[in-house]
């Protein structure tokens, strides 16, 4: 008997659990599931009525490589969207994680590094990336991503799908359209690259989505080590902004790679 309370329950059997698994560690250019209506259709619907505004999000990028928001102030959010996060890192959902995905005795840290929200108004973007292959405070490596999204009618002229990228970054090989309910599930590794262009949808619409990262104590994708966010630019980006972002995220690597060497927080 499933004690899930968000989770569509026509995901959580046996026969649903198989099919995922196959397609997960078939996919193409990595591991990756896409699941729609993932949570149950009235749980959605709540949750995108209680989307908090973009202004109570206690991050925002405006940068080189991003422009969005992000939130992990769970307090300043409809309790519901503490609930939801509950589940999302229940044991119960990492054992179904472990049987999509074959990723055993994962588990989702209690801080921004481990669940939020991401919002982003007409402009934003998400530069193609890999992402932190660890948490540097709690030493543990970080093995998948899942994203929920809450955007009814996204319009594909709107732009903002999730693209994959193949290894060496000179082809997008699936794009993955924000639809409303729609949960992507993928690997975290050294050539996992992901990102979204920028959007242009009406003023009063912005593209919605909960995230939660899964970590296991075992290091199994990341052997050369810790390592931050690191973005690469597309085929064609110009000639200035490939420089620009390859200094950029060299010496921000670095540095970030000698706070976790001397155990400096950031």
């Amino acid at each position: 008997m499933s004690n899930f309370q968000f989770i569509n329950p026509s995901h959580l059997s046996e026969e649903a659990k198989n099919l995922f698994s196959s397609d997960f560690n078939n996919a193409k250019p990595y591991k990756h599931l896409v699941i729609d209506h993932f949570l149950k259709e009235e749980i959605a619907q709540k949750i995108y009525d209680h989307f908090p505004e973009y202004e109570k999000f206690n991050k925002k990028y405006d940068g080189l490589n991003e422009r969005k928001a992000e939130g992990s102030n769970f307090e300043d959010f409809d309790p519901m969207f503490t609930e939801l996060k509950k589940e999302i890192s229940s044991q119960e959902f990492c054992d179904w994680i472990a049987k999509v995905t074959g990723v055993e005795k994962s588990f989702v840290t209690d801080d921004a590094m481990g669940a939020g929200l991401h919002q982003g108004k007409n402009g934003s973007f998400l530069d193609i990336h890999i992402d932190y292959s660890m948490h540097h405070l709690q030493k543990v490596y970080r093995r998948l991503n899942l994203l929920i999204f809450f955007n009814p009618g996204w319009k594909d002229e709107w732009a903002g799908h999730t693209e994959l990228w193949n290894e060496d970054m000179t082809v997008c090989e699936k794009k993955v359209r924000p639809d409303f309910n729609r949960c992507v599930i993928f690997e975290t590794t050294g050539n996992s690259y992901h990102g979204y262009g920028k959007i242009s949808p009406p003023e009063e619409i912005t593209r919605k989505s909960f995230y939660t990262y899964f970590y296991t104590h075992e290091n199994v994708n990341h052997k050369e080590g810790y390592h931050d966010t690191i973005f690469k630019p597309r085929p064609d980006d110009s000639t200035s902004k490939k420089l620009k972002t390859s200094v950029k995220e060299t010496l921000k690597n670095f540095a970030k790679q000698q706070f976790v060497r001397f155990g400096i927080r950031f």
